[in-house]
């Protein structure tokens, strides 16, 4: 049975090999050399990489919506064409605009990390202090969750009225994405850290910003690192929102651009851009946790 899975991947390979030699019944060409040669990428990962199972089974269930989309489209044209192209056209479109793609990305991932890195900064230092006095902190976790119930993105009326230029409103409202819910995550790491651990802290004689940085900042780590992944998340949800509003530049921009032009095949690209982007950002944010709760062993 291991083996049967094992060699699943190459089956799907040859499986989509065999479905480009069906006839194409699309109105305009099909593009399948860029299909091929993306799926051929595909190959060559799950052949390098065939121990790592976790790649192995995204390279799978990648071939089966590949298998899938070009039946539905250029074999069989069960969806209308101009709405859904053949992968064909869509990898043809990467390599064409690659140029203004990674522009795009450049420019939304420097929204991201301005916004969400002025986040952390304020965040963190004062869920630290406020988490420290347990009265504090439980008012302001109260606060905190009333403020982040409000959508950042209605604030954006405000920002376009009081700020000079619309990628300083996108930075606003990522860094009030990001603000309440690590705010909220540190101030309830730190409430909920071992009180053992202070008052033995405390006991060695250790300042009050000693015991912040040495003690509680690593044992509110797990719950700040939360409240990080929520505000990335939602940061990555309201800048394609806000772009698509009023940028010039962007992953949003870039698709609601070509989309009020009717092409398509732009269109889903970049779809596709911002889905593997943040695929990729996210993927790099779980590594870095990891690292830094590494001493936490099979808790973490």
């Amino acid at each position: 049975m291991k083996k049967l899975t094992k060699y699943f991947v190459h089956a799907l390979f040859a499986l989509f090999l065999l479905t480009l030699l069906l006839p194409d019944r699309v109105s305009k060409e099909s593009a399948w050399q860029h299909a091929l040669c993306f799926a051929a990428i595909l190959e060559a990962l799950a052949i390098v990489f065939r121990k790592r199972r976790a790649l192995t089974d995204i390279v799978t269930v990648v071939f089966v919506l590949l298998i899938a989309w070009t039946l539905a489209t250029a074999k069989f044209n069960l969806l209308r064409e101009f709405l859904f192209p053949p992968p064909g056209r869509v990898f043809r479109q990467f390599m064409l605009d690659y140029k203004d793609l990674l522009r795009h990305i450049a420019s939304s991932l420097g929204l991201v990390f301005n916004g969400y890195a002025l986040g952390l900064i304020f965040a963190i230092p004062l869920g630290l202090l406020i988490g420290y006095s347990a009265r504090m902190g439980e008012t302001a976790t109260h606060i905190s969750k009333f403020l982040a119930s409000i959508p950042p993105i209605v604030y954006i009326p405000y920002g376009v009225a009081l700020l000079p230029t619309f990628r300083s409103v996108s930075v606003m409202v990522i860094f009030l994405a990001t603000f309440w819910p690590v705010l909220s995550g540190t101030v309830a790491g730190v409430m909920y850290t071992e009180r053992k651990y202070i008052d033995a802290a405390r006991i060695l004689g250790c300042s009050r910003a000693r015991i912040l940085l040495r003690v509680i900042l690593p044992g509110a780590l797990a719950q700040i690192f939360t409240g990080c992944n929520q505000g990335l998340a939602v940061s990555f949800i309201l800048l394609t929102s806000a772009e698509m509003i009023g940028a010039r530049s962007g992953m949003g921009y870039y698709v609601n651009y070509f989309s009020d032009l009717g092409d398509y095949t732009r269109t889903l690209t970049g779809v596709i851009l911002i889905g593997v982007v943040i695929s990729v950002v996210f993927f790099a944010f779980s590594k870095l946790q990891k690292r830094l709760l590494r001493w936490r062993g099979q808790e973490f």
